[in-house]
């Protein structure tokens, strides 16, 4: 076969020179890089599991309920429950992980023509889902210590006047929240500014210190909660993600959305999830107490630690960061380097799983003073 590459192919010009989104999945005893739930589902959960998917399979032969009636209103009942505020189904939507709400977000929203605005560093699969709907990527400022700068955000969104705002709570990868005055001013800046979507991500929300922005929807049409199943519910392997808005946002996603985009193994599998949420939860508090064990620990060995509402931990910093991960690695640890200059990020695993992380800072600390 000939030697040739991707851009040898009559790509579009923004895909010429990018690689695709990753992080390394290397063969380490301690992997804590992919911000995953480290505790696998009970047995009880995956025989429910094992129950649903058989049920399903039986019925193989027929598409999946095209609107996922029965998961959109489970979820709704777990965002009731959980936020005290009250979801109906015609609210929520879900789909393949929350890469593919945003993706049907901004094919709806965004596209040729239309730009979105982020506030960098942040979740980087915003920028690439933006370039891969055609919508042009605006990266808005944060502060020295990663917070929103609101008055420089207000001005960037009034400059722009962009389709589309993302705004990420807790933020990926530095951890920290964001106020809901923040996120409010946000919205009125960008309301005033087009009128324009705005999407609150919070994928990490249930290992937050605060409560969810939910209830911020009463009244704002044009505000989205983005959330996932992939952290709090151990189930990054199922890709499961949904929203929740104005029911005309959730009609407006479906004029985007691919014929029975959600398999019935998907739905059943999920819907067995939302049966065991109390239990699933409750490995969310163990992690929340050991996301706070290794911000405590790595402040005491002597580095620097980005207040975490997330199920990670940003610390730093480091002279070269890609250097001390490597350093890092060599100890049998993996954690991930998103690229933000001086700096890593360590998920929150097992104590097991974390001692072995510290024991690693705590000779590369050791290293770095000799």
């Amino acid at each position: 076969m000939s030697d040739v590459r991707i851009d040898d192919l009559p790509v579009r010009d923004e895909l010429r020179g990018k690689t695709p989104y990753g992080a390394p999945q290397l063969d380490v005893p301690v992997r804590l890089n992919t911000n995953e739930n480290p505790y696998p589902l009970p047995e009880p959960l995956v025989d429910r599991i094992a129950e649903r998917v058989r049920e399903a399979a039986r019925h193989l032969n027929r598409y999946p309920d095209r609107d996922a009636v029965e998961l959109r209103t489970r979820l709704a009942g777990y965002l009731t429950d959980t936020s005290g505020h009250p979801v109906g189904p015609a609210e929520v939507w879900a789909a393949n992980g929350s890469n593919e709400v945003i993706q049907q977000l901004l094919q709806t929203f965004g596209g040729p023509g239309r730009t979105a605005i982020g506030f960098e560093p942040s979740y980087s699969m915003h920028a690439l889902i933006a370039r891969g709907t055609g919508t042009g990527w605006i990266s808005g400022p944060r502060g020295e210590d990663f917070s929103i700068d609101l008055e420089a955000a207000e001005k960037a969104i009034a400059e722009n006047r962009p389709d589309v705002v993302f705004i990420t709570t807790p933020n990926n990868p530095t951890g920290n929240a964001v106020p809901p005055q923040t996120v409010l001013a946000l919205y009125e800046a960008a309301q005033a500014a087009k009128p324009s979507i705005v999407v609150v991500d919070e994928a990490y929300v249930e290992f937050s210190h605060g409560d969810s922005l939910l209830p911020l929807l009463r009244g704002r049409p044009h505000l989205v909660i983005s959330r996932t199943m992939s952290k709090a519910f151990g189930a990054a392997g199922l890709r499961l993600g949904y929203l929740a808005a104005h029911p005309a946002v959730v009609d407006a996603v479906q004029l985007v959305r691919l014929p029975y985009h959600l398999s019935a193994v998907t739905q059943a599998t999920a819907l067995a999830a939302l049966e065991h949420t109390d239990t699933l939860l409750g490995y969310v508090e163990q992690l929340k107490a050991e996301r706070d064990r290794l911000v405590g620990e790595l402040r005491a060995i002597g580095y620097e630690v980005t207040p975490s509402d997330a199920n990670f931990v940003q610390f730093g910093r480091f002279g070269d960061a890609h250097e001390a991960w490597q350093r890092i690695l060599d100890r049998g640890v993996l954690v991930r380097d998103n690229g933000v200059p001086g700096w890593l990020r360590v998920t929150a695993g097992t104590p097991e799983e974390n001692d072995a992380f510290l024991d690693a800072v705590r000779e590369l600390k050791k290293e770095q003073n000799a």
